[in-house]
């Protein structure tokens, strides 16, 4: 069993009832879409919580290693609220825990059953205005000509990513239209064609069918529902 996951934002707790969940249903592998919340400066604070990230009914303490993922392995791509410095010092996609896997703009993993999976990573925050640059904001969230630059010329059959091209029919009031991450992934669905895209971000679950490609949004983990997907 692989299962796709929506956003998490450090809530290690829900990820983990998940993983208890599934693990004895032959759960092997979690690919997670981003705002996965990777804060290692804030280890053991409340600097980064729930509270921002919209939810101000409660704080929890960032702690990286509250994570047990057991032998179930688990590749995350970035989303916009991570600490992209921290992210971009991790030594071949590694973390400091077992099991779990950043995985790099432009990155691609072969699944069992031959399928290729590129993630894409990178979102445009609509809340940085309110945040700090290089503390919890950081002007690497948006995806660059450079990760367009470093795409691999294979076969890609899924898409992992936290935003979504411009076809796809999920904009929300608050966002622009157009935003410069949203344009990145456009040249993304034309260069591949992908038959599944997967996404968060935008904290809804929705699904659609753009030419060739079915598509799927889903919600953040607090949801309560439609967070998680099993992989067909």
């Amino acid at each position: 069993m692989i299962l796709i996951v929506g956003d998490i934002h450090a809530d290690f707790s829900e990820l983990n009832k998940l993983i208890n969940k599934k693990q004895n249903k032959g759960l092997t592998t979690i690919l997670q879409c981003g705002d996965f919340g990777y804060w290692p400066k804030c280890h053991n604070t409340t600097a980064i919580s729930r509270q921002k990230c919209g939810n101000s009914l409660k704080q929890k303490r960032w702690n990286f290693y509250s994570i047990k993922p057991h032998d179930v392995k688990i590749y995350f791509c970035d989303g916009n609220h991570e600490d992209h410095d921290s992210l971009n010092e991790l030594i071949d996609n590694k973390t400091p825990l077992q099991n779990v896997f950043f995985q790099k703009r432009g990155s691609y993993l072969t699944l069992p059953d031959g399928r290729n999976v590129l993630f894409m990573g990178g979102a445009d925050s609509t809340d940085k205005d309110g945040r700090t640059p290089g503390y919890d904001w950081f002007p690497q969230e948006t995806i660059s000509q450079k990760d367009i630059y470093n795409l691999p010329d294979v076969k890609i059959d899924i898409i992992i990513s936290h935003t979504c091209p411009i076809e796809f029919d999920i904009i929300r009031d608050t966002d622009p239209l157009e935003p410069a991450s949203r344009k990145a992934l456009s040249y993304v669905l034309e260069k591949y064609n992908p038959p599944l895209w997967f996404f968060g971000h935008f904290h809804k679950f929705k699904t659609g069918i753009c030419e060739n490609t079915k598509w799927t949004a889903l919600n953040h983990c607090w949801s309560g529902s439609r967070w998680w997907i099993e992989l067909e």
